[in-house]
This record gives structure tokens, sequence and C-alpha cells, in this order.
């Protein structure tokens, strides 16, 4: 954990920054590299009855780590997307799960 879910943008983009985007998030969420999850969703939008790419839009969702460092993980997401794979406008949202909600096995944090 942290999952990172994408949309709107082509899996084998996302894999050319995927450990660069990684290798960023380490230190400043303080997780173990393989806690991260970086998942690409499909996703096909509709406008107008007609089919077009989805506007890119990224969730990240994990235990709460306080504004700063969600102000911090949302810049380096949106950052490393543009500077890397040139796309300049997407969304950013973040989950924050309860730790009481959250079961890993059948037992909760």
């Amino acid at each position: 954990m942290p999952q990172i879910k994408i949309r709107g943008i082509d899996a084998n983009e996302i894999c050319k920054i995927s450990k660069k985007l990684v290798d960023d998030l380490v230190d400043v969420v303080q997780a173990p590299r393989d806690y991260f999850e970086i998942e690409c969703i499909s996703s096909v939008a509709i406008r107008d009855g007609k089919v077009e790419n989805a506007y890119p839009f990224i969730e990240v969702a994990w235990f709460d780590r306080g504004q700063e460092i969600q102000d911090i993980v949302a810049k380096i997401i949106t950052d490393t997307i543009r500077e890397n794979l040139g796309i300049q406008s997407l969304d950013l949202a973040f989950t924050v799960f309860e730790k009481e909600k959250y079961y890993e096995n059948g037992q909760h944090f």
C-alpha cells in the first residue's frame, strides 16, 4: 500500500515511468518499495454518443499520512507524468482507508 490507480493513460506509457515514480515516492511515504501497487485501469469515455479517450485520472488509495505528505505525493506524481509522458492536464484524488475498516487476510490493521 499505497495503491496508485491510473485511468486514461496507456499502460505501456506508465511502465516507462513506474520505476522512477516509486523510487521518488518510497522515501516520502516511508513505505517499503514492495508496498506500492500501480494499477492501470482501462476505461473508455463516452461523450455525446461518441467513444473518446478517457481523461487522465489518478487515484491514490492509502492510509492517511497528513496534508504535507499528501501534497508532496500529488506533486511527484503530477510532475513525473507531465515531464516524462508529455501529459499536461490530469486530475488526481486521494482515498483514505481507515485502519479498522481495512482487512488483510481477514485481520484489520
